[in-house]
Protein backbone atom coordinates (compact mmCIF):
# COMPACT_ATOMS: atom_id res chain seq x y z
CA UNK A 1 0.00 0.00 0.00
CA UNK A 2 1.42 3.37 -1.02
CA UNK A 3 1.97 6.10 1.56
CA UNK A 4 -0.65 8.83 1.27
CA UNK A 5 0.10 12.52 1.73
CA UNK A 6 -2.54 14.54 3.53
CA UNK A 7 -3.68 17.92 2.27
CA UNK A 8 -2.52 19.82 5.41
CA UNK A 9 0.94 18.25 5.12
CA UNK A 10 1.16 19.15 1.43
CA UNK A 11 0.05 22.75 2.06
CA UNK A 12 2.51 23.24 4.93
CA UNK A 13 5.27 21.81 2.74
CA UNK A 14 4.46 24.29 -0.02
CA UNK A 15 4.44 27.23 2.39
CA UNK A 16 7.72 25.98 3.91
CA UNK A 17 9.43 25.99 0.51
CA UNK A 18 8.02 29.40 -0.44
CA UNK A 19 9.20 30.90 2.87
CA UNK A 20 12.74 29.63 2.36
CA UNK A 21 13.00 30.95 -1.18
CA UNK A 22 11.45 34.28 -0.17
CA UNK A 23 13.84 34.61 2.78
CA UNK A 24 16.87 34.09 0.53
CA UNK A 25 15.69 36.78 -1.88
CA UNK A 26 14.93 39.21 0.95
CA UNK A 27 18.38 38.69 2.50
CA UNK A 28 19.79 41.26 0.06
CA UNK A 29 17.80 44.01 1.79
CA UNK A 30 19.45 45.49 4.90
CA UNK A 31 16.93 47.08 7.26
CA UNK A 32 17.39 49.59 10.05
CA UNK A 33 14.81 48.62 12.68
CA UNK A 34 14.84 51.07 15.59
CA UNK A 35 18.60 51.28 15.39
CA UNK A 36 19.06 47.53 14.91
CA UNK A 37 20.53 46.31 11.64
CA UNK A 38 18.77 43.22 10.30
CA UNK A 39 18.26 41.62 6.91
CA UNK A 40 14.94 41.35 5.11
CA UNK A 41 15.05 37.58 5.41
CA UNK A 42 14.28 37.90 9.11
CA UNK A 43 10.73 38.91 8.19
CA UNK A 44 9.86 35.47 6.87
CA UNK A 45 12.65 32.97 7.68
CA UNK A 46 11.43 32.20 11.24
CA UNK A 47 8.15 31.05 9.71
CA UNK A 48 10.03 28.07 8.27
CA UNK A 49 11.03 27.02 11.79
CA UNK A 50 7.45 27.39 12.98
CA UNK A 51 6.27 25.14 10.13
CA UNK A 52 9.11 22.74 10.94
CA UNK A 53 7.76 22.56 14.51
CA UNK A 54 4.23 21.91 13.26
CA UNK A 55 5.28 19.12 10.89
CA UNK A 56 7.55 17.47 13.47
CA UNK A 57 4.81 17.65 16.09
CA UNK A 58 1.99 16.28 13.93
CA UNK A 59 3.69 13.88 11.50
CA UNK A 60 7.08 13.23 13.11
CA UNK A 61 10.74 13.51 12.16
CA UNK A 62 10.53 11.37 9.02
CA UNK A 63 7.99 13.66 7.37
CA UNK A 64 9.94 16.73 8.52
CA UNK A 65 13.08 15.25 6.97
CA UNK A 66 11.37 14.98 3.59
CA UNK A 67 10.18 18.61 3.74
CA UNK A 68 13.62 19.86 4.80
CA UNK A 69 15.29 18.19 1.83
CA UNK A 70 12.61 19.48 -0.53
CA UNK A 71 13.28 23.00 0.78
CA UNK A 72 17.01 22.53 0.24
CA UNK A 73 16.53 21.34 -3.34
CA UNK A 74 14.08 24.13 -4.21
CA UNK A 75 16.49 26.72 -2.82
CA UNK A 76 19.34 25.16 -4.77
CA UNK A 77 17.22 25.24 -7.93
CA UNK A 78 16.29 28.93 -7.53
CA UNK A 79 19.87 29.93 -6.73
CA UNK A 80 21.14 27.93 -9.71
CA UNK A 81 18.63 29.46 -12.12
CA UNK A 82 19.43 32.90 -10.73
CA UNK A 83 23.14 32.40 -11.36
CA UNK A 84 22.44 31.19 -14.89
CA UNK A 85 20.32 34.26 -15.59
CA UNK A 86 23.10 36.50 -14.24
CA UNK A 87 25.71 34.86 -16.44
CA UNK A 88 23.62 35.18 -19.62
CA UNK A 89 24.22 38.47 -21.48
CA UNK A 90 21.62 41.19 -20.95
CA UNK A 91 19.82 42.78 -23.89
CA UNK A 92 21.51 46.06 -24.95
CA UNK A 93 18.35 48.13 -24.37
CA UNK A 94 17.66 46.76 -20.86
CA UNK A 95 18.96 48.96 -18.05
CA UNK A 96 18.02 46.72 -15.10
CA UNK A 97 21.03 44.37 -15.28
CA UNK A 98 22.90 45.89 -12.35
CA UNK A 99 19.92 45.67 -9.99
CA UNK A 100 19.06 42.16 -11.18
CA UNK A 101 22.63 40.96 -10.66
CA UNK A 102 22.68 42.49 -7.18
CA UNK A 103 19.64 40.43 -6.15
CA UNK A 104 20.44 37.12 -7.85
CA UNK A 105 24.23 37.25 -8.20
CA UNK A 106 25.00 35.90 -4.73
CA UNK A 107 28.63 35.20 -3.89
CA UNK A 108 29.42 31.45 -3.82
CA UNK A 109 30.37 31.58 -0.12
CA UNK A 110 26.99 33.16 0.72
CA UNK A 111 25.18 30.40 -1.14
CA UNK A 112 27.22 27.67 0.57
CA UNK A 113 26.75 29.33 3.97
CA UNK A 114 23.01 29.70 3.49
CA UNK A 115 22.35 26.15 2.31
CA UNK A 116 24.63 24.53 4.91
CA UNK A 117 23.16 26.60 7.74
CA UNK A 118 19.63 25.76 6.65
CA UNK A 119 20.28 22.01 6.67
CA UNK A 120 22.04 21.98 10.04
CA UNK A 121 19.55 24.29 11.75
CA UNK A 122 16.43 22.65 10.32
CA UNK A 123 17.46 19.10 11.15
CA UNK A 124 18.48 20.04 14.69
CA UNK A 125 15.17 21.85 15.15
CA UNK A 126 13.20 18.76 14.03
CA UNK A 127 15.39 16.40 16.09
CA UNK A 128 15.02 18.39 19.33
CA UNK A 129 11.27 18.73 18.77
CA UNK A 130 10.95 14.98 18.22
CA UNK A 131 13.08 13.91 21.19
CA UNK A 132 11.46 16.36 23.60
CA UNK A 133 8.01 15.13 22.57
CA UNK A 134 8.98 11.58 23.50
CA UNK A 135 10.54 12.63 26.80
CA UNK A 136 7.55 14.77 27.79
CA UNK A 137 5.00 12.26 26.48
CA UNK A 138 3.52 14.93 24.21
CA UNK A 139 3.18 17.62 26.86
CA UNK A 140 4.58 21.17 26.97
CA UNK A 141 4.34 21.95 23.26
CA UNK A 142 5.11 25.64 23.86
CA UNK A 143 8.37 24.85 25.66
CA UNK A 144 9.38 22.33 23.02
CA UNK A 145 8.67 24.78 20.20
CA UNK A 146 10.77 27.52 21.79
CA UNK A 147 13.69 25.27 22.81
CA UNK A 148 13.87 23.58 19.40
CA UNK A 149 13.85 26.99 17.72
CA UNK A 150 16.64 28.30 19.94
CA UNK A 151 18.76 25.23 19.17
CA UNK A 152 18.03 25.37 15.43
CA UNK A 153 18.50 29.11 15.06
CA UNK A 154 21.70 29.03 17.12
CA UNK A 155 23.15 26.31 14.92
CA UNK A 156 22.00 28.18 11.80
CA UNK A 157 23.77 31.36 12.89
CA UNK A 158 26.92 29.54 14.04
CA UNK A 159 27.24 27.96 10.60
CA UNK A 160 26.08 30.84 8.39
CA UNK A 161 27.92 33.89 9.70
CA UNK A 162 31.48 32.47 9.97
CA UNK A 163 31.25 30.93 6.47
CA UNK A 164 29.60 33.98 4.89
CA UNK A 165 31.50 36.78 6.61
CA UNK A 166 34.58 35.25 8.26
CA UNK A 167 37.65 37.29 7.36
CA UNK A 168 35.47 40.13 6.10
CA UNK A 169 33.80 41.22 9.33
CA UNK A 170 35.53 41.26 12.70
CA UNK A 171 34.75 38.38 15.06
CA UNK A 172 33.30 40.69 17.70
CA UNK A 173 30.87 42.09 15.12
CA UNK A 174 30.07 38.58 13.89
CA UNK A 175 29.25 37.52 17.44
CA UNK A 176 26.95 40.50 17.88
CA UNK A 177 25.19 39.72 14.59
CA UNK A 178 24.72 36.08 15.57
CA UNK A 179 23.35 36.86 19.02
CA UNK A 180 20.99 39.48 17.60
CA UNK A 181 19.64 37.10 14.96
CA UNK A 182 19.12 34.31 17.51
CA UNK A 183 17.39 36.67 19.93
CA UNK A 184 15.08 38.27 17.36
CA UNK A 185 14.09 34.96 15.76
CA UNK A 186 13.33 33.46 19.18
CA UNK A 187 11.20 36.48 20.10
CA UNK A 188 9.42 36.06 16.76
CA UNK A 189 8.64 32.43 17.64
CA UNK A 190 7.30 33.39 21.09
CA UNK A 191 5.09 36.17 19.71
CA UNK A 192 3.39 33.90 17.18
CA UNK A 193 3.26 30.90 19.52
CA UNK A 194 -0.49 31.32 20.25
CA UNK A 195 -1.14 31.03 16.50
CA UNK A 196 1.21 28.03 16.19
CA UNK A 197 -0.57 26.21 19.03
CA UNK A 198 -3.98 26.71 17.42
CA UNK A 199 -2.71 25.62 14.00
CA UNK A 200 -1.23 22.42 15.45
CA UNK A 201 -4.42 21.61 17.35
CA UNK A 202 -6.51 22.24 14.24
CA UNK A 203 -4.33 20.03 12.04
CA UNK A 204 -4.29 17.20 14.59
CA UNK A 205 -8.07 17.31 14.75
CA UNK A 206 -8.60 17.50 10.97
CA UNK A 207 -5.81 15.12 9.93
CA UNK A 208 -6.16 12.71 12.84
CA UNK A 209 -2.39 12.42 13.18
CA UNK A 210 -0.19 12.83 16.27
CA UNK A 211 3.09 10.96 15.67
CA UNK A 212 5.59 9.83 18.31
CA UNK A 213 8.99 8.97 16.83
CA UNK A 214 9.67 5.65 18.52
CA UNK A 215 12.28 3.32 17.00
CA UNK A 216 13.11 5.50 14.01
CA UNK A 217 16.39 6.53 12.44
CA UNK A 218 17.39 10.18 12.78
CA UNK A 219 19.83 9.83 9.92
CA UNK A 220 19.10 12.93 7.77
CA UNK A 221 19.97 11.03 4.58
CA UNK A 222 17.32 8.29 4.93
CA UNK A 223 14.92 10.23 2.73
CA UNK A 224 13.20 7.12 1.40
CA UNK A 225 12.11 6.09 4.90
CA UNK A 226 8.66 7.66 5.29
Amino acid sequence: MKEKVSVPYMLLGIVFNVCLITANLLETKVIDLFGLTITGGLLVFPVSYIINDCISEVWGFKKARLIIWSGFLMNFFVVGMGQLAVWLPAAPFWDGAESFNFIFGLAPRIVIASLAAFLVGSFLNAYVMSRMKLMSNGRNFSLRAVVSTVVGETADSLVFFPIAFGGIVGWSVLLQMMLLQIFLKTVYEILVLPVTIRVVRFIKRVDGSDTYDRDISYNPFKIGEL
